[in-house]
C-alpha cells in the first residue's frame, strides 16, 4: 500500500508531494518532492500508482465543495476543535478562486477510481483520496499546545519554527503506530537560506505530514481519527490527539 500526501498549490506556485510505501510494518520515504503543473502531478501519482495500484492520496485542499456562498462545515468545525491552537482552516466555497482548480483536482483523481474514503474500512487495500489539514494534525500528533508558525513572519522565524517540525517528525513519527522508517538527513534543512529555499522545504514536509495522516487513517480509521464533515458538506479527517505515555 502506497500513501501520497500533496500539499497542493490551491491558486499557483508549486505543489508539496510524498509518497510513503508501507511493507513489513513500517513506512518508508519512496519520494519528495515539489512540482508546479496540475498535469505534471497528475502523471508523478500515475507513475507512481500504475493500473490499479493501491493506494490511499491525502490531499491539503478542499476538494469538495457544495456551497456556493460562506463557510464549509469541516472549515467551521476546525476552528470548533482547534481554534484554541490557531489551527482554523481557511474558509472554501464556490465563489473563492482557488475552487475550481481543487474540486477539479478531486474529480481528476476520482476518474483514476480514487474514491473519496470519509469512512473506510482499515488496512484493507484499496485506491481513496482523503482531505486533510496538517496544522490540527501536527498539534494533536505532537501534543503542543498551538501550532508550529512557519507559514509568515520573517525568514528566521519561520525557519526556526520549520526546525522544530523537522524534529518532530524525526523524532516522533518512527515511535507511533505505523511507524515511518527516516534517516536524520531526509532534507537538508541547513540549505535554506531564502524565502525560496523555505518555502520548497515547507511544502515537502506538509506534504510527507499530508502523507502519514493518510497512512494513519487508513490504519486506525476512526478509533484514533476524527472525521470533520462528511462527503455531502465536504470533509477533513485529523488524527486524535497523541499520548506519548
Amino acid at each position: 500500500m502506497k500513501f501520497i500526501g500533496i500539499d497542493l498549490g490551491w491558486q499557483s506556485g508549486k505543489s508539496g508531494l510524498c509518497c510513503l510505501q508501507y511493507s513489513n510494518k513500517k513506512l518508508k520515504i519512496l519520494d519528495l518532492d515539489c512540482i508546479l503543473e496540475i498535469e505534471d502531478i497528475l502523471n508523478w501519482i500515475d507513475n507512481l500508482t500504475p493500473l490499479s495500484t493501491p493506494a490511499l492520496i491525502a490531499i491539503d485542499a478542499p476538494t469538495i465543495i457544495p456551497n456556493q456562498t460562506g463557510t464549509r462545515l469541516p472549515d467551521k468545525l476546525t476552528h470548533k476543535y482547534f481554534g484554541r491552537y490557531h489551527a482554523g482552516c481557511y474558509p472554501a466555497n464556490l465563489n473563492r478562486p482557488f475552487a475550481q482548480r481543487t474540486v477539479k483536482f478531486g474529480i481528476s483523481l476520482e476518474a483514476k477510481n480514487f474514491i473519496h474514503a470519509p469512512t473506510i474500512e482499515t488496512q484493507q487495500p484499496g485506491r481513496f483520496q482523503i482531505e486533510v489539514f496538517p496544522h490540527p494534525a501536527i498539534v494533536n500528533l505532537f501534543q503542543l499546545e498551538r501550532i508550529l508558525k512557519y507559514k509568515k513572519g520573517r525568514l528566521a522565524d519561520r525557519k526556526s519554527e520549520l526546525l522544530k517540525l523537522h524534529q518532530y517528525i524525526l523524532n516522533i513519527l518512527p515511535t507511533l503506530e505505523p511507524a515511518l522508517v527516516i534517516s536524520d538527513n531526509f532534507l537538508d534543512m541547513e540549505k535554506i537560506n531564502s524565502m525560496a529555499t523555505l518555502k520548497t522545504t515547507e511544502d515537502k514536509l506538509d506534504s510527507l505530514i499530508c502523507a502519514y495522516i493518510g497512512a494513519y487513517w487508513w490504519y486506525w480509521g476512526r478509533e484514533k481519527n476524527l472525521v470533520l464533515g462528511d462527503s455531502n458538506t465536504g470533509y477533513i479527517i485529523v488524527p486524535n490527539r497523541v499520548s506519548r505515555y
